[in-house]
């Protein structure tokens, strides 16, 4: 997978696979084609929605969690696009951003 999209803010979560779509393409300018997820949450932060073409068709998954909420970023017109460890943090229930992890390091000058 290339890449890992969430779609900050509130969702319309009775939205299904073509309204979800069509918001990816018109809203945030992405291709819902692209070899990609777009994940998506309501008001209510207990649930989710990702939505993936595998090649062929949507595919589109949708939990609620039956104990606690994600912290999902709040700034509705903001898409962003998350690491496999960021994504890991927030279906935890963490914030994406975690000030005290060990971050990645850039390539130093000796």
């Amino acid at each position: 997978m290339k890449n890992i999209y969430i779609i900050c803010g509130k969702t319309d979560m009775r939205k299904g696979i073509d309204g979800l779509a069509t918001l990816v393409q018109d809203s945030f300018e992405l291709d819902p084609y692209s070899d990609s997820i777009f994940l998506f949450s309501g008001w209510s932060k207990d649930r989710y929605k990702c939505l993936y073409f595998d090649g062929d068709g949507f595919a589109m998954l949708y939990k609620r969690l039956d104990n606690g909420k994600l912290q999902w970023p709040k700034n509705e017109n903001e898409v962003r696009n998350l690491s496999q460890k960021e994504l890991r943090w927030l279906l935890e229930g963490l914030s994406i951003e975690q000030p005290k992890a060990i971050l990645p390091s850039s390539k130093g000058v000796f």
